[in-house]
């Protein structure tokens, strides 16, 4: 259907004076024809090692990325499994933007334990018997925190003959809803490679 009575679409006519139908809409328009995403709010829960300048560091890629920092919530009295300190930050950014900053803290080598909606959604506990201290427990944790699917929310040690013989722990895991098979996976390559026995999952203990 034309848009002229002269049979000449209005397309065309833009065409021959020089003008993008496009253009003019864009012209029109306030935002240039793109409405850009409003920014929203959003948190991310980071751990970082109690050692001074670590939160500045971390604050530095979501700045850096467009995020406008609303808020930090640093625990520096709950410390997590890894002695590390949970710190929670709230900022505005777009959509866009927020994949940026996460990707950019991960980049920056900042363990980010919840990004928005990506939440550790389901728990598991389980247990670890061996040279748990011979093998380097600490190792051991820090590896299974590097699995992106899974993050460790408490351990407890018990080494009833001493740490230089066998010992167990129990570990509750917390992994992202419907990657616990994959978070299971990753404690049995490493307790394979480490020598050491898994038993799992423990269901109906109170964590």
């Amino acid at each position: 259907m034309s848009d002229r009575r002269d049979g000449t679409p209005a397309a065309a006519l833009d065409a021959e004076d020089g003008t993008d139908a496009a253009e003019g809409a864009d012209a029109a328009s306030p935002d240039g024809g793109h409405a850009a995403a409003a920014p929203s709010t959003h948190t991310v829960r980071l751990e970082l090692v109690d050692e001074p300048g670590q939160l500045l560091a971390a604050l530095h890629p979501i700045a850096d990325n467009g995020g406008n920092l609303l808020s930090i919530y640093h625990e520096r009295g709950n410390k997590t499994p890894r002695g590390r300190i949970p710190v929670e930050v709230d900022f505005e950014a777009t959509p866009e933007r927020f994949e940026e900053i996460v990707d950019a803290l991960r980049s920056e080598g900042v363990n980010v334990m919840q990004a928005g909606t990506e939440r550790y959604a389901e728990e598991v506990t389980l247990l670890l018997f061996g040279h748990l201290i011979d093998t380097d427990l600490s190792d051991t944790l820090s590896r299974i925190e590097a699995c992106e699917s899974a993050s460790v929310a408490d351990v407890s040690l018990a080494a009833p003959q001493g740490t230089e013989e066998v010992s167990s722990a129990r570990l509750r895991l917390e992994a992202r809803a419907g990657e616990t098979d994959a978070a299971l996976a990753a404690v049995r390559e490493l307790a394979a490679e480490k020598d050491l026995r898994v038993v799992e999952p423990l269901t109906g203990v109170d964590a």
